[in-house]
């Protein structure tokens, strides 16, 4: 692929941190985020509510087999980098089912691990490519995407998580984390950064050494996600639709 767009190669600077692009994507995405709070009740209603879940749902599905359609066409596909193990890839395909079963389990993972990760990941990108690059706009959609996705279950469906759930993000946090070591073992990845830190700068880069971080990491985990739940502190979850089998 020889179109600027879609290069592997990076011709002139990466991405830069909070560079003009960088502050224009989160100011876009704090817009969206608004909408949707503003929305929220005109989209609780029937045919709405499905335009809205599952425009979603098409837009991360959309975001993912384009990103491993670019990895194949530009021959960087490989185990090592691109299997959908970060946690973000993760949340993105969590955050499909959520939508579409409107699952509470679901969301009490999907709610720390989406606004979480794709929160830190828009304000702290591991992305070289810059705008307007096609790994730019995937990076950015894709992350952005997630935290409405989680948004919309809490806003517009009503769902709540409870203490217990951070307890259980927590749980399955760290399950991923040891398939993450795994797969890493195997493939010399750095799924979950679980390997090395991130090339550009992070906040993992104010934990530790390796492997040390990842110890911190546990406890940064527990305190952002308390802080995610600090706004349901003492509210009951809404139930769950009569639908939901899961």
């Amino acid at each position: 692929m020889n179109s600027p767009f879609l290069q592997a190669i990076i011709e002139g600077q990466p991405f830069q941190l909070f560079s003009l692009s960088h502050i224009c994507v989160l100011l876009l995405l704090l817009l969206a985020i608004a909408l949707l709070y503003i929305f929220r009740n005109d989209l609780r209603l029937g045919r709405s509510n499905l335009v809205c879940r599952y425009g979603l749902v098409v837009l991360l599905l959309m975001t993912e087999i384009a990103y491993q359609l670019w990895h194949l066409g530009v021959g960087t596909w490989t185990v090592t980098e691109v299997l959908p193990l970060q946690l973000c890839s993760v949340s993105l395909l969590l955050s499909c089912v959520m939508l579409v079963s409107r699952s509470y389990r679901l969301f009490e993972v999907t709610y720390f691990w989406g606004i979480g990760g794709a929160g830190q990941a828009m304000l702290t990108p591991e992305l070289f490519y810059p705008f307007p690059h096609f790994r730019f706009f995937h990076f950015f959609l894709a992350h952005g995407a997630i935290i409405l996705a989680c948004l919309h279950m809490v806003w517009v469906e009503g769902y709540r998580p409870t203490f217990r759930s951070i307890g259980k993000a927590l749980l399955w946090l760290n399950a991923l984390l040891l398939v993450a070591l795994l797969v890493n073992q195997g493939t010399g990845g750095n799924y979950l950064f679980a390997a090395h830190k991130p090339e550009n700068p992070s906040l993992i880069d104010y934990l530790g050494p390796y492997p040390w971080y990842l110890l911190s990491l546990e406890g940064v985990a527990f305190l952002l996600f308390y802080v995610l739940f600090l706004p349901f502190r003492g509210k009951q979850k809404a139930m769950a639709p009569s639908s939901e089998l899961t």
